[in-house]
């Protein structure tokens, strides 16, 4: 294998394990608020689901996020494996300070600025509307935007429906609703598996055979499958607490009927995009349902500043993968 290869392969592995940290509160945030187990316990019940969920995703996830690059075979490995180390350095920098950082709209980034500085403007799938599908960069980017606005809202409706219907249980019988709790991230973690999973696998597939493979209909193979997963997994239990921390505490003090609704509304959102090839920011989902839900119950007590700094984050995340990205591929270049 090339330098460049195995910047690109260890690239994907570390970040499956950015990808991880930068979900941990996905899953987690929500059961640490309500305080209903230990966090070890917390941590194994995610690290179970966010495995199982990379082990039984399919590949229409990682061919759109591979297909986001038109270069030639040559340049392949090298916009890879700057695409990831890009995403990596900036959620590994934002994630120490705190701050649920999307993985995934730096890696988007990161792969169309480094596209654009190997290839130039061909060398980027800029897509848009296909049909009644969302294609190539800007499709991924609408998606990224869009799914967080209705992850939010469903989570404001649910909790405002069952809500009403919480109250009248006595606390005694409200074991379901904290069972369903559990439920629920279980159902995130999964869906985290399915969706933030397939692009650690699709970019490893590439850098290892050294061709888009899965543009041609290839596979994946288990070794690359289980490799990626376990990533995921054990990283999104060993390090996210302090964004734990942020998104279970410092937006609002939730209820356990808001995180039902919260953590249910980011999973059925989560496991559409998966279903249909869209590689969605799983972090902003989560947190934007968070948000509705706090929203829906009091809108005052949302704590209005870490909100603005999360939002300010993603904002710039795109920008900034993007650069470093194509600063890396000139380098690249130069030192070729």
């Amino acid at each position: 294998m090339s330098v460049a290869e195995v910047l690109a392969v260890i690239g994907a592995l570390a970040l499956a394990a950015l990808l991880g940290v930068s979900d941990s509160a996905n899953a987690t945030a929500a059961l640490v608020s309500g305080r209903t187990r230990s966090y070890r316990a917390v941590a194994a019940w995610s690290l179970l689901w966010h495995v199982l969920g990379g082990l039984v995703a399919g590949t229409v996830v990682a061919r759109t996020t591979v297909e986001l690059v038109r270069v030639p075979q040559h340049m392949l490995a090298p916009v890879l494996a700057a695409g990831c180390w890009s995403a990596i350095i900036f959620t590994w920098w934002t994630t120490r300070h705190g701050f649920p950082t999307s993985a995934s709209v730096g890696l988007v980034g990161g792969l169309a600025g480094a596209g654009l500085a190997g290839q130039g403007w061909r060398g980027v799938d800029w897509g848009g509307i296909d049909g009644l599908q969302l294609a190539g960069v800007l499709g991924v980017l609408g998606g990224i935007l869009i799914a967080p606005v209705v992850a939010g809202s469903a989570a404001l409706w649910l909790d405002r429906l069952i809500r009403p219907l919480s109250l009248r249980l006595h606390r005694t019988a409200s074991a379901p609703l904290r069972a369903g709790v559990w439920v629920a991230s279980a159902a995130v973690a999964l869906a985290d598996g399915t969706n933030d999973g397939q692009k650690a696998m699709g970019v490893l597939a590439a850098s290892v055979s050294g061709t888009a493979v899965l543009r041609t209909g290839g596979g994946i193979s288990w070794p690359i499958r289980i490799s990626c997963a376990l990533f995921l997994g054990v990283f999104s239990v060993l390090g996210g607490r302090q964004v734990v921390a942020t998104v279970s505490r410092r937006l609002w003090r939730s209820a356990t009927v808001d995180d039902v609704a919260a953590q249910s509304s980011a999973a059925a959102v989560i496991f559409l995009a998966a279903a249909g090839g869209l590689p969605l920011s799983t972090s902003t989902v989560v947190t934007s349902a968070k948000i509705g839900s706090g929203l829906a119950r009091r809108p005052r007590h949302l704590r209005r500043r870490p909100v603005l700094w999360i939002l300010g984050t993603w904002l710039i995340t795109l920008p900034a993968c993007g650069i470093a990205a194509a600063l890396l591929v000139g380098a690249w270049r130069l030192a070729g």
